[in-house]
């Protein structure tokens, strides 16, 4: 089963099955972008809606972009009388996005399952204002070096999605190379334990050109 196939399988249940690795993301991208400002926002891949019901409350317009149909009826049927520019799109094809059209650009648990970080990172940097951000939060490589992987549960089987390993170290060149500066990286743990390896990492960059 391929990604698009899954995510949209996925979909029916993604939203009420337990998954420490979504729930915490859910805490730490309002906790992280309430220190800053913005105005327009292109959420990168949305999924159901689990940030984009967050970020249609605090900006005057977002866009958002997913390939799974399923995936985004399921935010549609959330928003209510909230607007929203919803694009079915692939992001590892160029965007339907204008140039400098947004002041912030967000991806959630997207980027592992994406092999060319570059590509990403220049397509961000060309809708972006300059002095725009970046917020990124994934899987952190240490989950991904022990073998973690999105994954769920369907008729009694597992089932796994490909997913590329990036070190962190992969994130900042490729943010680099696009002509950014990271404002602020922080690793995420379980209930604060940080005995054992930390399941997120965030980062926020600022095109600087």
């Amino acid at each position: 089963m391929n990604n698009q196939k899954a995510y949209n399988s996925w979909a029916a249940i993604y939203d009420n099955n337990q998954n420490k690795t979504r729930d915490l993301d859910a805490v730490i991208t309002p906790k992280v972008l309430s220190n800053y400002s913005f105005e327009n926002v292109l959420e990168i891949g949305c999924g159901t809606g689990k940030n984009t019901l967050w970020l249609v409350k605090q900006a005057k317009e977002v866009w958002a972009m997913d390939f799974s149909k399923e995936m985004l009826a399921k935010l549609k049927s959330k928003l209510g009388n909230y607007p929203l520019n919803l694009y079915e799109t692939d992001i590892q094809k160029p965007w339907p996005i204008p140039n400098q059209q947004v002041d912030l650009a967000i991806t959630n648990l997207v980027l592992e399952h994406i092999q060319d970080l570059n590509f990403i990172f220049e397509e961000v940097a060309r809708v972006l204002q300059v002095g725009g951000l970046f917020f990124v939060s994934e899987l952190h490589p240490i989950k991904q070096y022990l073998g973690s992987k999105a994954r769920f549960e369907e008729g009694g089987e597992t089932q796994v999605l490909d997913c590329y390993v990036h070190h962190i170290s992969d994130y900042l060149e490729s943010a680099k190379l696009a002509g950014f500066e990271c404002l602020d990286l922080q690793e995420w743990f379980d209930d604060n334990d940080k005995i054992n390896p930390p399941r997120l990492v965030s980062f926020v960059f600022k095109l600087k050109r």
